[in-house]
């Protein structure tokens, strides 16, 4: 019987043959928004681009048309008999009311009357009667010209003022100077609720008109960088984050904008406009938001007829529940019939690990006698020679001989503690260790084993320190043990020999190499109790140990034959200052 888990060839196909459908469902609604959006984005950007070219087009003819406007009044006003006749007559009571007159038929912004001495005589606004403008470039360029003067003067309180200043005269003779204030402002004001950002510089690069009062008397560059992103990252997320990929010309306040640019036939001004992609990304989006909902409701209606079809293989569930509850019946039985072998093997376990506590033990007992093996034997042998010593009443030389038993001692109540917090590794802290000197202590332990066999030492060790951070007894412990085994396999030979190297690199290594007949199984060679002597000569516990000693310092213990024969070990340390850098390697 074919069960609801294992449909039929032909509901297979069904169900593969819709998810079909709704991968190119949903394959056709990407590609549809992907090309619906660029084809509308662009549309959309030269629509926008061609309306921000129109305003800035209206935007410079009106601001030249307000200049052209008021660059004809300083030379109407420098005839008219009444302002030359007050300051000849020096009598202005009625020269403010005059300029008042004519300010509102102008348009300007103000109007300033002038003395020969650059007092404010007249003027529009009754404030400036009285102050003093004779080091102005509109006053002083305006009595040295005989000309309409037009000037920027940047004012204290900030911003800037725009004024056509003439000289009036009476035959030769020049009686002041008349000034009208051109009213551009209101252009700023009116610019700033229309457009984005707007802003018209002199010849210079200066902004001098703009719809913000921030970016007044600074550069383009300036200004912007005001508003940008703090960093290049910073503009990259910002303009990857609108999908539309429009084409970017600047950046205002962080925001990717469309700048046009246009120049005012008027002393080498330009105007330019920054325009942002709100609108274009609105509407977009609109027609977007349609797309997606039109295929969001066909996938809806499919998920529909797919649940139509789950809910008629449910009922086909239903059917074959008996069959799964009688297997259900016969599972619990075989759980039950699981649960007792469980029971018995966890009694083996527990055995199991007994046994295996004992055999730990055992090899903590060997490993003490292993280690404390060399050191038993080198106080035998200091203890002949004392007793000696003292035969021949040379007592200094058996008080020696004492002293380095003495050490030996201390040196046995490391190893048992060594051996005791074996499996507390990392407890105790570090020291920098001369391996010359551990080098030369190991030696001096090894001199009577060396001595009674006759063994040729060669050693090479560099004049300067070599230094590594470690635990010098157990360095001494693994090079003794290096040693013994060096002097073991030259007891075969006529002529033993070992051969000592200390180098310093980037670690500090040491090499001992013998001239035995070498390794017979490399890869057995460091597991605990292996060994190639005679029962009775060793435990195999002495590279094993060291092995684990050396890992525990950061380093590494090999083993390998040599070229011409015999055996070379090469223990490697991380010299002092470069464990961290060692360890991230490793």
């Amino acid at each position: 019987m074919t069960s609801a888990a294992d449909p039929d060839p032909q509901t297979r196909a069904i169900n593969w043959r819709v998810r079909v459908a709704l991968a190119v469902l949903l394959l056709l609604a990407v590609v549809v928004v992907a090309v619906t959006n660029k084809l509308l984005t662009d549309r959309f950007t030269e629509s926008t681009r061609n309306r921000a070219e129109l305003r800035l087009a209206l935007y410079s003819g009106n601001l030249l048309s307000e200049l052209r406007q008021n660059a004809i009044v300083p030379q109407l006003l420098a005839r008219d008999a009444e302002l030359i006749g007050a300051l000849n007559s020096a009598d202005y009571t009625a020269s403010t009311r005059r300029l008042i007159s004519f300010v509102e038929e102008i348009g300007a912004a103000s109007l300033m009357l002038l003395d020969i001495d650059g007092r404010t005589v007249a003027a529009t606004d009754r404030n400036r009667l009285g102050s003093s403008h004779r080091a102005d470039p509109y006053f002083v360029d305006a009595i040295r010209a005989n000309a309409t003067i037009f000037t920027v003067a940047e004012r204290e309180a900030g911003g800037y003022g725009f004024f056509y200043s003439r000289r009036v005269q009476s035959g030769s003779d020049v009686l002041g100077v008349i000034a009208v204030e051109v009213d551009l402002q209101k252009f700023g004001r009116a610019w700033a609720g229309i457009s984005d950002a707007v802003i018209v510089t002199d010849s210079t690069g200066t902004i001098i008109l703009t719809t913000e009062p921030r970016w007044l008397g600074r550069t383009e560059q300036e200004a912007l960088a005001r508003q940008t992103p703090q960093n290049a990252i910073q503009r990259a997320i910002q303009a990857t984050a609108d999908w539309t990929a429009q084409p970017t010309d600047s950046y205002l306040e962080g925001e990717a904008v469309m700048r046009l640019e246009n120049r005012i036939p008027f002393r080498g001004w330009r105007m330019a406009s920054f325009t942002t992609y709100a609108s274009v990304r609105e509407r977009v989006n609109g027609v977007l938001a349609l797309e997606i909902m039109g295929f969001a409701i066909l996938l809806a209606l499919s998920f529909y007829a797919l649940s139509r079809r789950t809910a008629l293989r449910m009922a086909l569930f239903q059917r074959e529940s008996a069959e799964l509850r009688t297997l259900n019946a016969a599972l619990q039985r075989e759980i039950a019939e699981r649960k007792r072998v469980q029971e018995t093997l966890a009694v083996a376990e527990q055995t199991l690990e007994q046994s295996s506590k004992l055999a730990a033990l055992g090899e903590m007992s060997a490993a003490v006698s292993h280690e404390l093996n060399q050191p038993l034997a080198a106080m035998k042998t200091y203890l002949a020679g004392a007793r000696l010593l003292l035969r021949r009443n040379r007592q200094d030389e058996a008080l020696s001989s004492f002293g380095r038993i003495d050490d030996l001692i201390e040196r046995m109540g490391g190893i048992t503690r060594q051996l005791k917090s074996y499996a507390r590794k990392g407890q105790e802290a570090f020291s920098p260790v001369d391996m010359g000197d551990a080098l030369a202590s190991a030696l001096s332990m090894m001199e009577p084993q060396l001595r009674q066999q006759h063994v040729q030492i060669s050693r090479i060790v560099p004049d300067k320190p070599v230094e590594v951070m470690g635990d010098r007894l157990r360095i001494e412990q693994v090079m003794v043990n290096l040693l013994r085994n060096a002097i073991d396999a030259t007891k075969s030979e006529a002529d033993p020999k070992v051969e000592i190297l200390l180098t310093a690199g980037e670690t500090a290594t040491l090499t001992v190499r013998d001239n035995g007949p070498g390794i017979e199984d490399l890869d057995q060679l460091f597991e605990p109790f292996y060994t190639t002597k005679q029962p009775g000569d060793g435990v195999g516990l002495g590279l094993a140990i060291s092995s684990g000693i050396v890992n525990d310092l950061g380093g590494r213990l090999t083993a390998r034959n040599g070229q011409t024969g015999g055996a070379v070990f090469e223990m490697q340390l991380p010299i002092m200052g470069n464990e961290h850098s060692t360890q991230a390697a490793e």
